[in-house]
């Protein structure tokens, strides 16, 4: 049996795990949105970076990228990296994946999604929704073992981009990293 895992944040650029195919589309009922707090790859306890998560939104889409793994050892392999790599999200969800706005019949069912859930009870990194500005400002300064929280936004707003998607959201927090990183440098000089 095939399996299918679709990525909205860093999955996208660095699935790190064995795939077959790879459909770049959307799915339906979502939002992609900054609320996840990341104490393990983009931020610390201390100090967490925000990372994406999915908020569910009537009539909206979240653009992405579905991996298709096929062989056995290659799904349990996958599952077990995306255990450890997701395990601050604390949902996974079956969705359709679609490929053309128009289609009422999705390219891909029972696309495999991790998400951050809104309980605090369950999700202790969910930080839930913030100003652009708060946003930016703790995304600016968060680093982790994975490195800053600023490389995971610009590279996220990079690879949508070069995949021909604008989410407006990433890309007004990225401008708002970008004003302050920029009056950080004005300031040290």
């Amino acid at each position: 049996m095939v399996m299918w895992v679709f990525g909205y944040g860093s999955l996208i650029w660095k699935p790190g795990f064995n795939y077959d195919d790879r459909l770049f589309g959307f799915i339906k009922g979502y939002r992609r949105v900054f609320y996840q707090g990341s104490t393990d790859h983009r931020g610390t306890p201390e100090f967490p970076g925000r990372t994406a998560t999915l908020e569910p939104a009537e009539g909206e889409v979240c653009w992405g990228m579905a991996y298709k793994i096929t062989k056995k050892e290659d799904q349990e392999v996958a599952l077990t990296y995306l255990e450890v790599r997701e395990k601050q999200y604390d949902q996974k969800a079956y969705v359709d994946l679609f490929t053309d706005p128009a289609a009422s019949v999705p390219a891909v069912s029972g696309v495999l999604v991790y998400i951050g859930s809104p309980d605090k009870k369950v999700n202790e990194n969910y930080l839930g929704p913030a100003s652009i500005e708060e946003i930016a400002s703790q995304i600016a300064r968060a680093e982790g073992p994975s490195g800053p929280n600023r490389d995971y936004l610009f590279q996220l707003e990079k690879a949508l981009g070069l995949l021909g998607c604008e989410d407006k959201h990433v890309s007004d927090i990225a401008k708002e990293v970008r004003r302050i990183l920029s009056e950080e440098e004005v300031t040290i000089s």
